[in-house]
């Protein structure tokens, strides 16, 4: 019943057991490290973290990434272009 009309945003993530993460909808990679990876997409800044993350597949064309590495959070930053600086020290000090 929820029709995709023409211009609507479209986000698409899908994880399989913690450890491979695909996600469409990218616009840019903002950063990233093996630990963090900062993407701008068409929903807003999306943070994830985890250990050993490192890109399996990058296509920013069609809007994919892949990332390899063990997950532990997907997090939206929302509105807050101070959230953007690196690292947990640079959230906590603003």
């Amino acid at each position: 019943m929820n029709e995709q009309g023409k211009g609507q945003k479209r986000q698409e993530i899908k994880m399989l057991n913690r450890k491979i993460l695909e996600i469409t909808g990218v616009n840019n990679v903002e950063s990233f490290d093996n630990e963090e990876f900062l993407l701008e997409t068409e929903l807003g800044f999306l943070a994830i973290r985890g250990q050993n993350l490192h890109m399996k597949h990058l296509s920013l064309e069609q809007g994919l990434v892949a990332i390899e590495g063990l997950v532990h959070s997907l997090n939206y930053l929302d509105g807050n272009t101070a959230a953007k600086s690196k690292g947990l020290f640079g959230k906590l000090f603003k």
